[in-house]
């Protein structure tokens, strides 16, 4: 081997790392809220009074990031170049970390976590662009599969950091249970208040690798040619440059393919059942820290799905592999959805009980043993394990869901309150709302509503075992979705755009895809409280079927063929473009 290949070599596998590290980051915006949600929402709800609603959109804060940044992803990488692209994500979520950790209150907590999905949404579109137009048609499909391998390991490493901070917790939690009532709810609180914060702190290293590492990179060949600032092979040029209108059946067809396959891998629900998987597996019947090395056993299974994808991606083709993928996000979903489907018909109306307790347009309960006995807990099957008291309410408009167990250490009160429910109405929002444009309720019209209670159900936590069967369906689920949607969808991102519209093409469907995830996020703790997590599972596998349809009719295969051979593709027989 000569100097020459072996430096060639160097690069590709110094690219191949800058990129992985920048799924690394994917992972980690995605994975790390998974283990700090629990102990961000025992302390804030308490010293912030967060709503609910606040909670996810928190949550969603990443996702709404990563939408904003989708807007603008393709053109700030056509007009800077895929490397500085790089290099300003990196940037972004570096500063995201210490505004994070060090926040006081609500919004520099938001503002942190929109800077994350800022550069998440760069980074999903940028680096597999980087990739498509930097690798050769043989190796295009591993150097996606590398990239959502690292996403994997991001996911891994943020599930660890939670779980070591939650077995801290449940350290100092047992070390305080000695103390009196009051300094023991302290000691727990400052235990978890220093868990959240510690976890976002850790994620701080990755970002300062992958962007000083971006400097180093060297530029897209095909950005470059397209700049007059390289060479160019006959085929692409003609392809890149083509005249023809962006109307037309080559560009039309896989950017609509490419849309509907971004969108329905968020409409399984992926991004905020990873986010709340932690959750979902406390409310299932596992225990605080079984819960979170669940969630690690989850996050390193879809690290060796992934690496199986890797093999796979190049020997059997996308479609296969997505196929196989959504089939058995299927099965998944609808056993997770049956399995809670039946611990929630346990669950007793107690609106009456609740309503009773309303006074002066507001509620203050704690779910102790005096409240338990006048909600009527004793009656409900299932009486002598830890119960939940799930409550929607309402002022006017404005609606929230709360949620307490009567096995939290901290035991912390529901507190109704117009002040907390209702939002303040801003200027940007009361100007959009005499245009009757602003789609947010007013504030005006929760003045003098009275508190409502929709809904409130009180029943057992469910039991161990079905928690862990739960886990399982939850298991099954992550492995189809590694295998399948998990590495394919980032060569559908990057392989069925053509050249001409790869970089905004590759911005508007990741917008999509980015806008999806975000309602779902949004969405996801209030759609809980009112149907259940039964319905949030139900929801995702009939879309799943969609999306197995999609892959099995729609899809051409693009295993082993260039850019421009799967741009003609789509190009009518008489006007196809004959590779040089």
């Amino acid at each position: 081997m000569d100097a020459s290949t072996s430096s060639a070599e160097r690069g590709k596998r110094y690219l191949l790392f800058i990129a992985g590290m920048g799924g690394l980051l994917y992972g980690i915006d995605v994975g790390i809220i998974a283990g700090a949600l629990p102990y961000l929402e025992s302390t804030a709800t308490v010293a912030w009074k967060l709503s609910t609603q606040q909670l996810s959109f928190i949550v969603a804060a990443v996702l709404l990031g990563s939408v904003l940044s989708s807007l603008f992803a393709g053109a700030l990488a056509d007009a800077i170049g895929r490397r500085w692209a790089m290099v300003l994500a990196g940037a972004l979520f570096t500063v995201s970390i210490p505004m994070i950790a060090l926040s006081d209150g609500y919004t520099p907590l938001l503002l942190g976590r929109l800077l994350q999905g800022i550069s998440g949404g760069l980074i999903g579109v940028v680096v597999p662009l980087y990739l498509a137009e930097s690798l050769p048609a043989a190796q295009r499909g591993r150097g996606a599969a590398l990239f959502q391998l690292m996403l994997t390991i991001g996911l891994v490493g943020a599930a660890v950091i939670g779980l070591s901070q939650a077995q801290n917790v449940d350290a100092a939690t047992q070390a305080a249970a000695a103390l009196a009532p009051l300094d023991r709810a302290a000691a727990v609180f400052a235990a978890q208040d220093h868990a959240w914060r510690t976890i976002f702190w850790l994620c701080l290293a990755p970002g300062l690798v992958f962007t000083l590492g971006s400097l180093a990179l060297k530029e897209s060949p095909r950005w470059l040619a397209l700049r007059g600032q390289g060479k160019i092979d006959q085929p692409i040029a003609k392809l890149a440059v083509g005249r023809d209108s962006l109307a037309s059946r080559r560009y039309v067809l896989p950017f609509l393919l490419a849309c509907l396959v971004l969108a329905l891998t968020q409409a399984t629900g992926i991004n905020s059942i990873l986010a709340y998987v932690v959750t979902i597996l406390n409310q299932a019947g596992l225990p605080g820290a079984t819960a979170n090395a669940a969630d690690v056993a989850l996050k390193v299974l879809n690290a060796v799905m992934t690496v199986v994808a890797v093999i796979l991606v190049d020997r059997k083709g996308r479609k296969f592999l997505l196929k196989l993928g959504s089939g058995c996000i299927v099965v998944a979903l609808v056993s997770a959805g049956l399995l809670f489907r039946g611990a929630e018909s346990n669950q007793r109306d107690v609106r009456a009980a609740v309503e009773a307790q309303v006074k002066n347009g507001g509620l203050a309960l704690r779910l102790d043993g005096a409240q338990l006995a006048a909600l009527g807990g004793g009656e409900i099957e299932g009486k002598d394990a830890p119960q939940q008291l799930t409550v929607a309410y309402a002022y006017g408009p404005f609606t929230n869901v709360q949620s307490r167990r009567s096995d939290d250490p901290l035991l912390p009160a529901m507190t109704l309150s117009r002040e907390d429910t209702v939002q303040k109405d801003s200027v940007i929002g009361a100007s959009l709302r005499r245009w009757h444009l602003n789609p947010f309720a007013d504030p005006a019209a929760a003045r003098d509503a009275p508190l409502t209670i929709e809904r409130a159900w009180l029943g057992p936590v469910p039991p161990e075992a079905h928690g862990w069967q739960v886990a399982l369906a939850i298991c099954l689920f992550v492995a189809g979705f590694a295998v399948g949607p998990g590495v394919c969808v980032w060569l559908a991102l990057s392989e069925l755009m053509p050249t001409r519209i790869r970089s905004n093409g590759m911005s508007i469907a990741l917008l999509i895809n980015q806008f999806v995830s975000t309602v779902i996020a949004a969405m996801f703790l209030p759609t809980v409280g009112f149907y259940g997590y039964s319905t949030v599972f139900f929801f995702g596998a009939a879309f799943s079927v969609l999306y197995f349809l999609t892959a099995a009719f729609l899809l051409p295969e693009t295993k082993g063929k260039t850019l421009e051979e799967i741009e003609q593709h789509f190009v009518g027989a008489g006007s196809r473009v004959q590779p040089g």
